[in-house]
């Protein structure tokens, strides 16, 4: 397989960490589902898919390079409204009733069967789909999703405090806290930023006082006598 995504996992939900992919981070922004293969790897690496199944849906997307395109199409949508309603589903009924209506559609298209299965790295939940073979493959993030909004989460959903940086989270801490995407990127870096501007307003030291030179006597001064 060609190199694992760069795509960040530091949101604490699936759906949030679908939402950054596409990301936007001190100030450069990345699209790391950028084809097919990408989007059918990081469901892989997000233990969404098996990688014989990765695997065969990358054989199957240069068979039928439409109907892959068409799903990457509809991933990128089905992000678009989930990054809506993690920055403003906590206040705005607008966003999220459009995330439930991108959540219904892909529910309501998803046939096939759910699976318990043994991996390298423990159980895990699969899906097996029925027909369209790219049918799907957004069903655990929106699950993901709907989840949230079931469990009152989205309130706890944060937009990282650094400017430049879109990044999306979930707020588990118990004062609810945290501020940056993570600590060792982002809070180190605003961290850092505090200090350069203490260190600007503070005022100049002034310079200790020159002491008064005191002038040279006189030749005649020097030989006048008692």
């Amino acid at each position: 397989m060609p190199a694992p995504s760069t795509a960040p996992r530091i949101a604490g939900r699936l759906w949030l960490d679908f939402v950054n992919t596409d990301d936007e981070h001190h100030g450069r922004r990345t699209e790391h589902l950028r084809d097919f293969g990408a989007w059918a790897r990081w469901l892989h690496e997000a233990g969404v898919l098996d990688l014989e199944r990765t695997q065969g849906l990358e054989r199957r997307a240069q068979e039928q390079p439409m109907g892959a395109q068409a799903a990457l199409v509809d991933a990128r949508r089905v992000r678009n409204a989930l990054r809506t309603l993690a920055e403003r589903g906590a206040t705005q009924e607008r966003a999220r009733d459009a995330a439930v209506a991108e959540i219904n559609r892909i529910l309501e298209r998803s046939s096939g069967t759910r699976r318990l299965e043994a991996g390298a790295h423990g159980f895990a939940r699969t899906f097996r789909t029925g027909g369209d073979v790219f049918g799907g493959l957004l069903l655990a993030v929106v699950e993901s999703a709907a989840d949230a909004l079931v469990a009152g989460e989205v309130a706890r959903v944060k937009r990282c405090g650094a400017a430049g940086c879109a990044r999306v989270y979930l707020d588990e801490t118990r004062n609810h806290s945290r501020r940056w995407c993570t600590m060792a990127d982002c809070g180190n870096r605003a961290k850092a930023a505090r200090h350069r501007a203490r260190q600007q307003a503070r005022p100049a030291p002034r310079p200790a006082p020159t002491p008064p030179r005191s002038r040279p006597s006189s030749p005649a001064s020097r030989r006048r006598g008692p």
